[in-house]
Formats: structure tokens, C-alpha cells, sequence
């Protein structure tokens, strides 16, 4: 019969000796924890302290939407209360799978059955835990305590500034990080031909941010299909992080699913209610794509995650299924960019970014150095939260921030309250 394994905490005398030895450091945990860059809130937090804004708070940090849920949703829920008691279907519902493979072929036009609901696609509690799950899936156990550089460890690369998940993935997958700015910091516009043959030859994974966050960037369709060719002649796996695609000011941003030639090999594309329907507490999103890699996702949250549940799936498919209130909350976004311009136009240099609701302000012929500066003093004159720019880049690579000289504000506040921060701004950013 087997030993039974050691418990040292069962042993007062082994616990009292692990006490006395190296145990005192604790429990190990995953090194990628370690690797990683300091989360942008908690930095945030830590940067304004406990002292009081100089004004009444208005918060732009954080792209927490404000505009009201949409009544559809509220009601769909209540009407299938009775299913709080049930296990959800890992896979999604059938009627949910069809309402998110439905919108993918009304917004982008696509072509035929190339996103079939039974097999390329997954619903998620959101798409932060499935792009955090892409690391884990494609990583393959790779040993997170590999070496920066080392001429064979496996590459994920993704942009910079960037969605901090994306760095998360990669650590916690073993891979290592690569960050990749834009060649224009204020348009965000990400160059696939910028991308060096050696890099994309040890490359596991690419995600993209596709409208970009923060700045609201696109990249058109010669720019997608340039990628997606490189990912299948590479053999990498191309993310797409689609989450702002239904908050545009005038043309609607592609999908990779647009150039994939009628073949979803090596694509992963993700969206969201989140932002779309003003729901983020709803953790509704879904994920599309290669079924290979779809199938490899469901089977490992059969393990490592909670299913959606079903009211919930139910009020997502009402909302995949309704094009009406993204348009009416586009059309809010876009009257707060019109009073941005109204407000700041001669005061301050700024862009209109074509997408998503984040003002990407560089801080050039300002008082202010950089972002970090701007943000404790606006907030200390002027009550405004916002994100210092460089919270949003790597980290502890020996380099200035391609972002130190930015600031991020979320426009997600009402009309009146957006118009009244961009009076502060002005006021608070002139020389």
C-alpha cells in the first residue's frame, strides 16, 4: 500500500523546522507573477494617495461604461430567473453560439457560413479570461523562468501601449513578452511590415487591438490581411481583440474575419458586450475562430473556468440579436467627441481618435513632462482621474515609455460632466 504524501504542516516538529529554514519566503508561486508590469489601477491608486482632489471628482480613468444598460437586457433576465439553479452548458447555449456567429456576419459582411456556431465559436464570461487563456493554451507549459533573449524560448507579441492581459498571457504561458510600438504614438496604427523574419519565425502568438486601445486606432484591411498571411506562413496564432468594433465615429473598423479567405486557420477573434452594450458586469463576450483551437479552449475551461450562466447567456443572445441600441450608444459617444472638439478646439492640441471612447492627449507645449505629473497634479487641481500613459506600457526594460508623454481619459461619463472635465483640462494642461 502507498505511503501516504507528507504533510510538514501536520508535523509540528517539520513545520517548526520549515519555520526556521528557507519556507520563511512562503509558498512558491507562478515566477511570471514577478515578471510582470505593475497593473495600471493599483499604480494609480498609489500615485494619488489620500489626498483630496482639488475640485469635485470626475473620474476618466478607468473605461467603465456609464450610458444605461439597455432595458432589453434587464428584462430578458428577469424573464429567465427561473434558470439561476442550473449548471450552464460549457459550450454555450445553441441559441447563443447562432446569435454571435449572426452578428459577426451582419457587422462584417461576411461571406457565407464561415464562422459556424456549433464549431467556431465559444461564449465567454467575458473576453478577459479568454485572452488570458490564450497564453496558457498556446504556451504549452513552457518554463516562465526562461531567459529574456534566449535565443529558443517561444515569442508572444502584442502592442505597446497595451491591454495588460496581453503581457499577463505570455508570462503566465512561459512565453516572453515582445512589445511593439507603433510608429505613430498618437494614431496607434500597428505596421505589420514593421515585424523582423527572425521575430516571427519564434512567435507563438500575436495579439492585436484592433480598434487599438488607448487610441482608438484601426488598421484597414490590407494592414489585417497582411497579418493573417504572416500568421499562417509563420505558423502563429493571430489574436484579434475586436472589443471596440461598435464604437466608431464614421466608418465601421474590420474584422479580421474579413480577410481570412474564407478560412479561419490560426485566427482567434474576440468581442465583447462589455463596451457594445454598456454591460460590462454582465461578463458577456465570446470568442471565434479556428475550431482546432476553439475545441482546445473549451476543453481546458471544462477545468479552469465557470460556465456562463444561463440568464445571463439568454440576455447576451438578446443582445448579440439587437443592432438598434449599439447605434443609439455610438451616437452618445459620438455627441461627447463633438463637445470635445467644441471645448478644447484653440486650447489644446488634441485627436478625435476614430474609434473606441479613450482621449489619447500627448502632453507636448504643455506644463507638464509627462503623464505621471499631469495626473497627480489634475487631480490635485482639478479633481480629474485619468491615466498617466506610460501605466499602460511596459515596464522595467531599461527604456523611457513610448507613452511617458500621454495621458488616457476615458469618455465615459454623460455629456454635461465630459464637457465640464474638458474645461478643467484646458484650464489645468495650459502652460
Amino acid at each position: 500500500m502507498p505511503s501516504p504524501m507528507h504533510n510538514p504542516l501536520a508535523d509540528p516538529a517539520a513545520a517548526s523546522s520549515a519555520e526556521a529554514g528557507p519556507a520563511e519566503a512562503g509558498p512558491a508561486v507562478h515566477p511570471g507573477l514577478g515578471m510582470l508590469s505593475p497593473y495600471p489601477f493599483p499604480r494609480l491608486r498609489a500615485l494619488l494617495g489620500d489626498g483630496p482632489p482639488g475640485k469635485p471628482p470626475i473620474d476618466l480613468s478607468i473605461g467603465e461604461p456609464k450610458h444605461a444598460v439597455p432595458p432589453l437586457a434587464v428584462e430578458t433576465l428577469a424573464a429567465h430567473a427561473a434558470d439561476w439553479n442550473r449548471y450552464p452548458p460549457p459550450r454555450g447555449t445553441p441559441e447563443l453560439r447562432a446569435a454571435c456567429a449572426n452578428w459577426l456576419g451582419r457587422r462584417f459582411a461576411l461571406e457565407g457560413a464561415l464562422v459556424d456556431p456549433e464549431r467556431a465559436v465559444l461564449p465567454l464570461s467575458g473576453t478577459k479570461e479568454g485572452l488570458f487563456a490564450c497564453g496558457l493554451l498556446l504556451g504549452g507549459g513552457t518554463d516562465g523562468t526562461g531567459q529574456p533573449g534566449r535565443p529558443d524560448r517561444p515569442l508572444a507579441a502584442m502592442p505597446d501601449p497595451l491591454y495588460p492581459v496581453y503581457e499577463g498571457a505570455a508570462r503566465f504561458g512561459g512565453l516572453e513578452p515582445v512589445f511593439l510600438a507603433p510608429p505613430d504614438m498618437q494614431s496607434g496604427v500597428f505596421s505589420p511590415d514593421s515585424l523582423d523574419p527572425a521575430l516571427l519565425d519564434r512567435l507563438t502568438l500575436l495579439f492585436l487591438c484592433n480598434p487599438s486601445n488607448p487610441q482608438g486606432g484601426v488598421l484597414g484591411p490590407e494592414g489585417l490581411a497582411r497579418l493573417v498571411d504572416l500568421a499562417r506562413r509563420h505558423g502563429f496564432v493571430l489574436v484579434s481583440d475586436e472589443c471596440y468594433a461598435d464604437i466608431y465615429r464614421d466608418a465601421p473598423p474590420p474584422s479580421v474575419l474579413q480577410v481570412a479567405g474564407g478560412s479561419l486557420e490560426n485566427l482567434l477573434v474576440f468581442h465583447s458586450l462589455s463596451k457594445r452594450s454598456n454591460a460590462a458586469g454582465l461578463r458577456g463576450g465570446f470568442v471565434a475562430g479556428d475550431p482546432r483551437l476553439i475545441d482546445a479552449m473549451a476543453n481546458m475551461r471544462n477545468y479552469a473556468a465557470a460556465g456562463m450562466p444561463l440568464p445571463v447567456q439568454a440576455a447576451a443572445a438578446a443582445l448579440w440579436d439587437d443592432d438598434a441600441h449599439a447605434a443609439e450608444n455610438r451616437a452618445l459617444y459620438n455627441q461627447k467627441f463633438a463637445a470635445i472638439g467644441q471645448v478644447l478646439s484653440g486650447r489644446i492640441a488634441h485627436r478625435v481618435p476614430p474609434a473606441g471612447f479613450f482621449l489619447w492627449l500627448d502632453l507636448a507645449g504643455s506644463r507638464f513632462a509627462d503623464g505621471e505629473e499631469a495626473a497627480l497634479t489634475l487631480w490635485r487641481e482639478q479633481g480629474l482621474k485619468l491615466l498617466p500613459g506610460a501605466y499602460l506600457a511596459q515596464g522595467g526594460a531599461g527604456r523611457a515609455s513610448p507613452s511617458a508623454a500621454f495621458i488616457r481619459l476615458a469618455i465615459v461619463q454623460d455629456r454635461p460632466l465630459i464637457e465640464q472635465a474638458m474645461e478643467r483640462l484646458a484650464e489645468g494642461l495650459a502652460p
